[in-house]
């Protein structure tokens, strides 16, 4: 699994967690619908380290808890 798409799952995982929407997420964020839309969708190869960093707090975790996921387990991700 790439990385962007391990973000992508666990950012998932966290919102069905907390019930929290897509919609909710962008406005307690402040991010755009475009940038979520498009982390989301993957529309991009890779994920901008500020946003995750904003989206982490807005969903009340540390950066250790959500990597803490099996998800970014040594082996379980393709770098190339």
């Amino acid at each position: 699994m790439k990385v962007s798409q391990a973000v992508v799952t666990r950012i998932r995982e966290v919102l069905d967690e907390k019930n929290i929407t897509q919609y909710r997420l962008e406005k307690n964020s402040g991010l755009s619908k475009g940038t979520i839309t498009s982390l989301m969708y993957s529309r991009y190869k890779g994920v901008n380290l500020t946003t995750l960093i904003v989206i982490i707090r807005t969903l009340g975790m540390s950066v250790e808890e959500f990597f803490s996921s099996p998800l970014f387990n040594e082996g379980n991700l393709d770098i190339d």
